[in-house]
């Protein structure tokens, strides 16, 4: 059965995430796999590189799925893209090898948050920014975005307390960027934890406010213990930015 490889990009304001859920429909799934099922009129499981939260976008996710049909991959495009609602975009399709998988193959991911970080209000990008007025120290917060950069066991940045496989992840780098009145918080790294982006971005948030020290991420990492680490940011701020793979 052929194997396809997709690139999307979409809105995520008024999804409940990424995942298939049993009590909505409203998901960047469900969408997909709805529009591919009835496009071949056979059931198709679509699976992305990472699963987005609630309210997350994505400027680059890649999805893969298996189906039979006899339609090049640019009139299944053409098709797609007309079935789809106009906040989810295919950007590419194309058959894939055979071993190829969305989330198994995928080998690192950037993530981008983004602050209006000015007193002056940002109408038309309120829905994809954090709104915070306050002055940010951008230099401490660079300091301990360096400091978190690695392969450390990430359990104090992760929201679910009842994870039993491993928290290990590398955090390649951080930047901590302003232009004009926004600020961007860029994460590379092989893999992130549940909330692990949202949970950096507000510890992050937390120490350009003056609220924490920046060389307290070393004890945090130690503690492994979410208790310990910032406040998780809203999700409207967060762009799953790109995927990797060899």
């Amino acid at each position: 059965m052929p194997n396809f490889r997709m690139t999307l990009c979409y809105d995520g304001t008024r999804y409940r995430g990424w995942q298939r859920q049993g009590n909505t429909s409203n998901t960047i799934q469900e969408r997909l796999e709805t529009a591919i099922t009835e496009l071949l009129g056979q059931p198709v499981e679509v699976h992305g590189s990472g699963r987005t939260d609630a309210g997350v976008h994505a400027r680059m996710q890649t999805a893969s799925f298996r189906a039979k049909t006899h339609l090049p991959p640019e009139r299944l495009l053409k098709r797609l893209r007309a079935a789809l609602p106009p906040d989810i975009g295919v950007l590419d399709l194309c058959e894939a090898e055979p071993r190829f998988h969305a989330r198994l193959s995928c080998t690192g991911k950037t993530y981008v948050y983004r602050i209006w970080n000015s007193e002056e209000p940002n109408v038309f990008d309120r829905r994809w920014q954090h709104v915070i007025p306050e002055p940010l120290d951008l230099e401490a917060m660079q300091r301990a975005g360096d400091a978190l950069c690695g392969t450390h066991d990430f359990t104090s940045f992760c929201s679910n307390r009842r994870m039993k496989k491993s928290a290990v992840r590398t955090l390649r780098s951080v930047k901590v960027e302003r232009a004009g009145g926004e600020v961007r918080l860029t994460f590379t790294g092989d893999g992130f934890l549940y909330h692990q982006v949202r949970i950096l971005a507000g510890t992050l948030i937390e120490v350009g406010l003056g609220k924490r020290p920046a060389d307290e991420m070393e004890a945090i990492l130690a503690a492994r213990d979410r208790d310990f680490a910032g406040e998780t940011a809203p999700a409207q701020g967060l762009i799953l930015w790109e995927t990797r793979y060899d």
